[in-house]
């Protein structure tokens, strides 16, 4: 039961409707009929509000309350709303409450919004903070991003505004929706009402386009806040925000720009050392050392610093990454190292990028034991050695102290309970097959298949490679069947593998069947392709075929290397075709190729019978090998 006082003609009432529409009637008990001579006041009592206070008029002594019949469903109240009837600033603040109460309600808010439309006609109304902010929530809700522009208006024309966290979530809302106009707007309203609501929403601004990636966005509010001199008033998480997205940008100096200006106003004092304050300042620190470093001055990162200790501001992991980053980088291993036994002594090794970028900075240094020392590092404050670092550890032995070291350093790793991962099983299979150890790259390849990765290409390649160098031809075949039937497209390297095998079987009716399969899948054909194929043709005697796929691999712009010059020089000394054959040659001088002994006298032997003197002492004194 609902009692509406009211004390005016209840002829305005429209009536009420439920979400079934069934239809519910007003009783109105009165002894008099005086009521139909007073002021157009409506007086509102509705769901939880307190009666207002009785009227010293006898006449509304006289007179009950009018009821609402209504049955268990709930009833959505439907008024016939004027509102020249609300002409003081008392029944302006009863329609606010009115409004209020109904956005409170889910089954109501849409009945509020269309009383806050219909009141706003009204020049006199002025919204309260807390009905645009329950306006707001509905609003937002409901992604009714038209009824939003047209609530902008509102506010510049009314100049009132709500809540500050409210116009910040309001903000924030818009930018995860990406409705950025809107963005615009709103922050050109609150621009020109107040100077912390504007602050405020700019950060939350800023903060959004730094979450969408859209960095200059970013630095174009920042100036603009400039222009109306918003920077002043700058709080600590604004000038983070700014200083990431120049970050991000690449555009340090502005970061260090920045900082200075933050430091001159915001910073705390040495003596009294961190405010408090829910901000953590180590932040900002942290992206000015970052800039530092990718600007080559790792010693004044070190310098501020150190400096931040002494304020008070708490240390941080990324502070210790950071600086120790960007010493590896410059090459000063010794200051690294120090500041990473320091980091280890307060347990600020916490960053896995960090282990990786050393790392990668001993193996360009070719200080391979120091890699190992990492590891140890790594497994003394309980970080797991990632697939990426022992991926890298094993590639850099293979490079830099060659297979047999790598072989025997994936062993060790794996003693030691490091876990390797896809990237790291196909650099040691890689290698195992390169060695000539195949059962030991079975051994792996079968690991992998256990663990679930059997999708590698890479890996695949290497064994098919294996077995086509081990004249496993069957083994092959299955093996390539296999991937494709998991789902894993073989790439250019498999198929070269497999024309090299069939060519050097001279099973050229595969080779042509396998040629056909690439140009089926649109597989790109390399220069090894095109060697392997003019190779099996050539042990086959088929010169014709060798020749033709020769001027297709230079129609389509391929260059001739040692190998295929070496084919195409025996091809045409065979078929004495001569004046191909020193077209080839002039192609291969050109080119800086060098001959082998066997292919040079094969082409000497041509020249010569075909008595072409001048050419042949023109081989003799262009090439030598």
């Amino acid at each position: 039961m609902a009692a509406i006082y009211n004390s005016m003609d209840w002829s305005r009432a429209a009536g009420i409707t439920s979400n079934n529409r069934k239809s519910h009637q007003f009783t109105h008990h009165c002894t008099n009929n005086k009521t139909k001579n007073t002021s157009p006041f409506i007086s509102l009592l509705f769901f939880n509000s307190t009666p207002p206070p009785a009227r010293a008029d006898s006449s509304a002594a006289s007179c009950s309350s009018p009821l609402v019949e209504d049955d268990a469903a709930a009833a959505v109240i439907e008024l016939s709303l004027n509102p020249q009837d609300f002409n003081s600033p008392r029944d302006h603040k009863q329609l606010n409450a009115l409004i209020c109460t109904l956005f409170k309600d889910p089954q109501t808010e849409n009945l509020a919004h269309d009383y806050y439309q219909k009141a706003k006609s009204d020049p006199d109304f002025r919204p309260e903070r807390y009905t645009l902010k329950l306006l707001i929530r509905y609003l937002t809700r409901s992604n009714n991003w038209t009824s939003l522009f047209s609530f902008c208006q509102d506010l510049a024309q009314f100049r009132v505004l709500p809540d500050r966290p409210t116009c910040c979530r309001l903000i924030t809302t818009c930018m995860k929706a990406r409705k950025l106009k809107l963005v615009d707007n709103f922050l050109d309203v609150f621009l020109s009402n107040d100077v912390i609501t504007a602050v405020l929403a700019f950060d939350s601004a800023m903060k959004g386009y730094n979450q969408l990636h859209m960095y200059s966005s970013t630095v174009v509010l920042y100036h603009r806040m400039k222009s109306h001199g918003l920077d002043l008033d700058l709080e600590p998480p604004c000038y983070y925000t700014v200083m990431e997205a120049y970050l991000k940008m690449g555009q340090h100096q502005n970061t260090i720009d920045i900082f200075r200006d933050f430091e001159n106003r915001k910073l705390p004092d040495k003596k009294t050392g961190q405010p408090n304050s829910p901000f953590n300042y180590s932040k900002i620190y942290w992206i000015l050392c970052e800039s530092l470093g990718k600007t080559g001055r790792a010693l004044e990162a070190l310098g501020y610093f150190r400096e931040m200790t002494k304020k008070g501001i708490p240390e941080d992991h990324s502070l210790y990454s950071s600086l120790i980053s960007s010493f590896a980088s410059s090459g000063n291993l010794e200051m690294a190292e120090e500041l990473f036994r320091e980091a280890e002594s307060k347990k600020m090794l916490r960053d896995p990028a960090l282990f990786l970028k050393l790392v990668l900075r001993y193996i360009e240094e070719g200080l391979m034991e120091k890699t190992l020392d990492v590891v140890a590092s790594m497994k003394r404050v309980n970080i797991r050695v990632s697939d990426c670092i022992f991926c890298a550890i094993v590639n850099g032995y293979s490079k830099k102290r060659g297979a047999k070291s790598a072989v025997q350093v994936y062993e060790d790793l794996i003693s030691q309970g490091c876990e390797p991962g896809q990237v790291t099983y196909a650099s040691a299979l890689s290698i195992y097959c390169r060695l000539g150890l195949y059962s030991k790259g079975e051994t792996v390849f079968s690991e992998m298949e256990k663990k679930g990765y059997r999708n590698c290409v890479v890996a695949y390649s290497s064994m098919i490679a294996a077995y086509a160098k081990t004249g496993r031809t069957k083994e092959a075949n299955m093996l390539v069947a296999k991937m494709k039937q998991r789902g894993c497209e073989p790439n250019v390297w498999i198929y070269n593998s497999i024309l090299d095998m069939n060519g050097r079987a001279s099973n050229m009716r595969l080779v042509e069947k396998t040629w056909k399969e690439m140009k089926r899948r649109r597989i790109v054909a390399d220069r090894v392709s095109y060697t392997s194929v003019i190779s099996g043709y050539n042990r086959v005697k088929e010169f014709d075929k060798c020749i033709e796929y020769y001027e297709e691999f230079k129609m389509t712009g391929g260059k001739i290397d040692k190998t295929m010059a070496g084919v195409m020089v025996a091809v045409y000394s065979k078929t004495n075709r001569v004046a191909e054959l020193v077209e080839l040659l002039q192609d291969m001088k050109m080119e800086g190729a060098v001959l082998d002994a066997r292919f040079y006298s094969s082409a000497m032997s041509a020249l010569r019978d075909a008595g072409l003197q001048v050419q042949t002492r023109w081989l003799q004194e262009m090439f030598k090998y």
